[in-house]
């Protein structure tokens, strides 16, 4: 049988990276291309570097790209870590002349959470799945059966006062310092929020910080179990493509 073979771009503050994705296995079809994300990463600067990832593939078909910020019909409406040019623009527009043909695009976090959920952590697991990224920022993403609920900023509810991510955040620790136990006791409290705002049966905890999950996830005491992710730098390309692909 022939391989279902989707096409997924991943566009984050430092790289733009893409690659063909097996949509049987989640698995890459390709070695993964990256480019450095321009600056400023204007709608412009950004669609020509897309172009680039794009015609390395030599790839014709819908494309899936992930966009870091909040996407409703097709339109950004927040931008996290890019130029603010982008609010307002229509994402798939600017970047169809790009991918030569019909783009797809998603938030960053909600591609990677249903990549996680599909082929990942989560993967089997029938009931309501949170995951969390935790990097520059926070970005979560809610699947429930299988059924992705988009753009939930729960990466900016308030925790002592404060947009949640300025502390507790990948990047927070660094900044601030923290070593594990510090910085687990801020996460301690927001995970705790997040049980008690959705309930959820499975939290899986992404963004590049998950690879040293032993350091901090042993230290949460919450009722919801929670597991690294396992997918790690190919989750967002694997779910955009995902999602731009016809059944």
């Amino acid at each position: 049988m022939e391989a279902r073979i989707g096409f997924g771009v991943d566009f984050g503050g430092s790289g733009i990276k893409g690659a063909p994705v097996d949509l049987a296995t989640g698995e890459l079809a390709g070695e993964r291309f990256k480019l450095a994300t321009p600056q400023p990463a204007t709608p412009e600067a950004v669609a020509g570097v897309v172009a680039k990832v794009v015609s390395h593939f030599g790839w014709e078909g819908p494309v899936g790209a992930t966009f870091p910020g909040v996407i409703t019909g097709g339109v950004a409406r927040t931008a996290a870590n890019v130029d603010p040019s982008w609010i307002g623009a229509d994402v798939a527009e600017v970047l169809a002349d790009a991918a030569a043909g019909p783009v797809v695009p998603v938030n960053d976090a909600d591609a990677a959470g249903l990549a996680e959920v599909v082929w990942g952590a989560a993967r089997d697991h029938d009931g309501l799945v949170l995951v969390v990224t935790l990097g520059t920022g926070i970005g979560t993403a809610l699947v429930h059966r299988g059924r992705l609920v988009p753009n939930l900023e729960l990466g900016h509810i308030e925790l002592e006062g404060v947009d949640a991510e300025t502390r507790a955040s990948a990047a927070a620790r660094e900044r601030e310092r923290l070593d594990w136990p510090k910085w687990s006791k801020r996460l301690q409290r927001y995970f705790r929020a997040l049980e008690d705002y959705l309930w959820p049966d499975l939290i899986v905890v992404g963004g590049g910080v998950s690879r040293r999950a032993e350091k901090f996830l042993p230290l949460l005491q919450l009722r919801t179990p929670i597991v690294p992710a396992t997918l790690e730098n190919r989750a967002g390309i694997v779910g955009a493509a995902l999602l731009a692909t016809p059944e």
